[in-house]
Order: C-alpha cells, then structure tokens, then sequence
C-alpha cells in the first residue's frame, strides 16, 4: 500500500477559499478507480508554520499512484491548485 500525503499554502487563506478549495480535492473521491481512500483536512491552529490543507489518499501499488497522477481527473485538479495554492510538498511511502 502507497500513502500520497500533500500539504497545500494558499495564496488566498480565507475562510472561503480554504474552503472552495478542499471541495475540489473532495471531488476526487470516486472519480479515479485507483483511489482507495482520499482524507482532506483544514488546518484549525492557522499558525505561521501551518499549511491550509491536507490530502491523504490510498493506493494499491506504486502503479495505481502514477495512474492516478495522469488520470485526467487528476489533471483538472492540478490544473485548478496551480492557480490557488502558495506552495505544496509531499510525501509518499509505503505502508
């Protein structure tokens, strides 16, 4: 199993925004077969050092991560954080 963990700084980091925002993330669920499970959160402390959001999501294999990262859904998504988001990073392991 692959856990895909992302955080996510917006550029807008109101409420609304925030918001607007993990419900399109939330719009991967069920739209890309290889997703096992998709966790989105919002950060509740908003200090300096915190991130606004945070997706966590499940796969299979290795190979049902990079599916997913191509998978046209996917891209959409992309496309939408590259215009909203400050900065990201990653992690992905094995678990």
């Amino acid at each position: 199993m692959i856990k895909h963990v992302v955080f996510f700084k917006l550029k807008d980091d109101s409420a609304d925004s925030i918001e607007r925002t993990a419900a399109v993330l939330r719009g991967l669920e069920d739209k890309i077969e290889q997703l096992r499970s998709l966790e989105i959160g919002q950060d509740i402390l908003r200090t300096e050092r915190s991130y606004d959001i945070a997706l966590i999501a499940v796969f299979e294999s290795l190979e049902d991560l990079q599916a997913y990262q191509v998978h046209p859904e996917h891209q959409k998504v992309i496309t939408y954080m590259n215009d909203v988001r400050e900065s990201s990073i990653a992690v992905d392991f094995e678990f």
